[in-house]
This record gives C-alpha cells, structure tokens and sequence, in this order.
C-alpha cells in the first residue's frame, strides 16, 4: 500500500507533471517572473468558473482578508462578526486592523457560523460580517446576506477551504460559494482543492468601484506607477503560480468529485458506528470536503489519533483551541464569552486524510483501523 497522506500533492503532481513542467520551463524562458500574462489568464479563467465580475490574484490567503476589510473602509473600532472555529488567519487579520473581532458561535452540523448568533451580536459599532465556508461546506449565506441588508452591513466571505462549493438559494438560483459577499476570499495554499505550489490568494466581487481600489490597495496603493493614492500593501501571484493554478482550476471539479467519492467511502464504513457523527451536507449546498471532520462521541479523539498513528494513518485536528481562547486576542474578548458549541466540537472533532489520489486499499485501512479502536 502507498503511504498515507493528508494531502497527497506528490502523485497529484505526477498525473499533471508535463503540463506543469512545461508551463512553467514558459515563464522561466519568458523570464516575466511578476505580473506575466498567465497572471491575468488565471484572474479572467477563475472569474469564468466561478461567475465573478472580477478576480484580483494576491499573494495569499491572509492578505485577501486584510486587503478586502481595507478596501471597504473599515476603521479602528469597528466591530466584526466571525465565528471562533477557524483557521486563525481569519480573525487575525481583523485585530491587524485594529478593528474588534466579536466572535459568535456555529452551528453544530455544519460548523459554520450561526446567522441567528449574528443577529444577537449586532451593535451599533457593527460594520461587517466574515462567516468561514469551513472544510468545504457553506455557511447558510442566503440568511446571512438577508441579516446584512436589514442592518446596512458589509459580508466578506472566507472562502479558503470552500472554492467550488455552491449554494442553492429559496427561489432556486444557485451560485459559486464566495460570489454572494461584498468581498469573497480565498487561499491557493498547496493542500487547498484548488492549490498552487507556494503561497497564493485572490479576492472576488462584482462591484467595479471596489474592484479598483482592491487592485490599487494589493498593488502598493498606486492608481498609477508611482502615484500612490493611499496606504497599500504588496501582495500579488507570481507568474509560476499563475501557471500552476491554470493547469489545476481545468481539474478542480474532477478533484471535487474525487473528494466526495472519499467521503462517501467514509460516510458508508462508518453509517453503524454510534460513537462517529459523521459531515453534515445540506441538500441546497455541495460540500466539497476540504476536509473530511467527523465528531467523535464516547471516545477519546486524542487516543484515536494516536492509535491512527501507529496504523500509519495521519489524522489531524482542525481546530484544537478556538480563536476566543488564543492568547493573542485575550485583551480584546471577555474572559465570560460563552460559546458552548465551539468549545464542545473543538474538543469532538477530528479530520481524516482526504485528497484526490487515494486509492481502495488506502481507504479500507483507514476505516478499518478506526473501527478497530472504537469496538
């Protein structure tokens, strides 16, 4: 049996290994290292699949999050709503800014953010909202949206683990999960289901206006070459990058189907075992399983992790200390914050390997080796 992976990126590589080889050999003969024509390829072709107006590559996940609340004028103080069962880059970037994160608890199925916890959370200093479309599953954005227009509010959508995900709405239109915000976001980090082989980002919206001043903010806060309008960062996708995402955003719903094809196995070796909870999907959404998180109930999910890992099976917890709980931010939430989900499935949950390149063999062992410890 080939060795188990979280993410295995190495014989990913190898089934498109001369397509990347050469398109990269390109950019190194063109020698057009930064802001080459696949940069502009890639924006155009992602703004086609996902049915954005506008993508504006950056140069990572985390700099799309900061760039998006510069963009949207948000000041020191101003308060924004996030779930704390997140990848920390997500209310970091809002304490960069010297902005108040409000953190709010999910829902217990989808471990997205929970719209009735939004609207409780709302004050007047509320200016914007981030729900996380969280290990490939969405937020229920359609209410979220709804919570916003009532309450003049902007949403910024952290699509990092989400991108190709879709969402079904009440009149039956459905949209590309991160196309609904004022802003979406999103991470081309190597294990993400559209990933490149270095760091890489990119905003989406369809409002012109923003759009430019995304660009002129990502770009150095330059309307034009050396005429700088106001504070701007450096944040852009190299050329190399550009061509590898080219390359993978033709496959990235053959790996979504691959994704759920893992799943499913998972999802039917574990349907009669009481102590797993197995991903929720909701009927209106497509879960494109970033990652594969089951709860664990009436079992040790640290024992089973280690007991995984004798068997050779990775196993990893995603996330063990919510963000309310982070040293970092302990100025800034009351120490009396309940949010009683959060910390009950920071303690539950646990994320199996998950990727497009695994095979029979490899899933029967790791279903296997987890219900041998459970019975």
């Amino acid at each position: 049996m080939v060795p188990i992976q979280m993410v295995d990126l190495k014989r990913q590589y190898s089934k498109i290994k001369p397509q990347v080889d050469a398109a990269i050999q390109d950019v190194l003969e063109s020698a057009a290292f930064i802001n080459g024509a696949p940069v502009q390829q890639f924006s155009q072709e992602l703004g086609q699949y996902l049915g954005s107006k506008h993508v504006i590559p950056c140069a990572n996940g985390t700099d799309a999050l900061q760039i998006a609340m510069m963009a949207l004028g948000l000041e020191p103080g101003d308060e924004v709503i996030t779930p704390s069962f997140t990848f920390i880059a997500t209310a970091e970037v809002i304490a960069l800014l010297r902005l108040k994160p409000v953190f709010v608890d999910i829902d217990p199925q989808t471990y997205c953010i929970d719209p009735a916890a939004i609207e409780k959370a709302i004050t007047p200093k509320t200016k914007a909202i981030v729900p996380v479309h969280l290990y490939g599953h969405s937020a229920a954005i359609e209410p979220i949206m709804e919570i916003a227009r009532r309450h003049n509010l902007y949403v910024i959508e952290d699509n990092a683990q989400a991108i190709g995900s879709h969402y079904t709405m009440k009149d039956g239109t459905t949209k590309k999960v991160g196309t609904f915000g004022h802003i979406g976001c999103t991470s081309f980090f190597p294990s993400k289901n559209l990933g490149c082989y270095g760091d890489g980002g990119a905003l989406f919206t369809d409002d012109d206006a923003l759009a430019a001043k995304i660009r002129m903010i990502a770009n150095h806060g330059q309307s034009q070459r050396y005429y700088h309008d106001e504070v701007g960062v450096n944040s852009r996708l190299d050329t190399i990058q550009a061509v590898v995402l080219r390359i993978k955003l033709q496959l990235l719903d053959e790996y979504i189907a691959a994704r759920r094809a893992v799943a499913t196995a998972y999802d039917t070796g574990f349907a009669t075992i009481p102590q797993i909870v197995t991903p929720f999907q909701a009927t209106n959404q497509l879960h494109v399983f970033h990652q594969y998180t089951m709860q664990l109930n009436g079992a040790d999910r640290n024992k089973l992790q280690a007991y995984l890992q004798e068997k050779q099976v990775p196993a990893m917890i995603y996330y063990p200390v919510p963000a309310h709980r982070q040293k970092m931010f302990e100025s800034m939430v009351d120490p009396k914050l309940s949010l009683p989900v959060t910390d009950s499935l920071t303690g539950k949950v646990i994320s199996l390997p998950i990727h497009t390149e695994m095979d029979e063999d490899q899933l029967t062992h790791i279903i296997d080796s987890v219900k041998s410890f459970l019975n």
